[in-house]
């Protein structure tokens, strides 16, 4: 699962500790004669002197010998100076998440985040609402990144705009049912929540684990739904038996699950 809760900065040891790939100094046999290695630690530190440090790092488990140190890897930025304070006090930082692997089959991909502080909970910004950023493995410079990184704050209101949205929508309980079960669609699979397969109690499922969280707006319907999805905490019923979601730990899924759900809380948004 993405941590997007850390508030202080990696290390260079720690980022190495957590995600050796970052550190990988060619790439792999499979790259094309246009390929042009940047290791993405290179990256962190041209982020660094724009004012992002690393506060995550993940990479996905090598399946063989040959494509370890060159696999797809995750790391999270954070500019203490970029900080969104909403009016009822619900503070939000945006966070930049940076895709890459050395295998020639990734772009440097740069996704827009937000971290909640109310529930220290990281949610990915839908790409129809904030497309994202990719810098190819050619030519790369530090002026093209600034580029990059300068126009994705710049888009930053659109991300205020789509927050104000939710928050702005209330919800009938009728509306907060429906979104639950589409939202439950999109964790294991579209329509299952509407068969004998997969039952979840809709009511319990939406109700609060936080009194900051209660409220018939679709911001906070979204929080709890998401948060649940992702953490899996809630229970469901296959078949007769009775089990406990499991908590998404593979960042992979853990970034398309969240730019879905934010997707679909926009769908909903007035």
């Amino acid at each position: 699962m993405l941590d997007l809760s850390k508030d202080q900065f990696l290390t260079m040891e720690q980022i190495r500790e957590q995600a050796p790939s970052v550190f990988t100094k060619k790439g792999s046999h499979e790259t094309s004669d246009k390929y042009t290695h940047i290791p993405t630690d290179r990256i962190i530190e041209d982020m660094k002197l724009l004012g992002w440090g690393v506060v995550d790092a993940k990479e996905v488990k090598a399946r063989k010998n040959s494509t370890k140190g060159f696999q797809k890897h995750l790391l999270v930025f954070r500019n203490d100076e970029v900080v969104i304070n909403g009016d009822d006090g619900d503070t939000v930082f945006p966070q930049i998440l940076l895709t890459n692997s050395h295998d020639g089959k990734n772009s440097f991909t740069f996704t827009a985040g937000l971290f909640r502080m109310v529930c220290e909970n990281g949610l990915v910004v839908s790409t129809t609402e904030f497309e994202n950023m990719k810098i190819r493995h050619m030519g790369y410079d530090f002026e093209t990144l600034q580029g990059t990184i300068k126009e994705m704050v710049e888009r930053l209101p659109l991300t205020v705009e789509s927050m104000n949205k939710l928050r702005q929508t209330e919800m009938e309980e009728k509306q907060i049912l429906e979104f639950a079960r589409k939202a439950l669609d999109v964790r294991f699979g579209e329509n299952k929540t509407n068969t004998q397969h997969i039952k979840v109690d809709l009511k319990e499922f939406v109700t609060p684990t936080r009194k900051e969280d209660y409220g018939n707006d679709l911001w906070s319907v979204f929080n709890v739904v998401q948060e649940k999805i992702i953490e899996g905490d809630f229970e469901y019923t296959f078949g007769s038996k009775v089990r406990k979601a499991r908590r998404i730990k593979n960042f992979k899924q853990d970034l398309e699950l969240n730019a879905k759900l934010y997707d679909l809380a926009l769908e909903y948004a007035g």
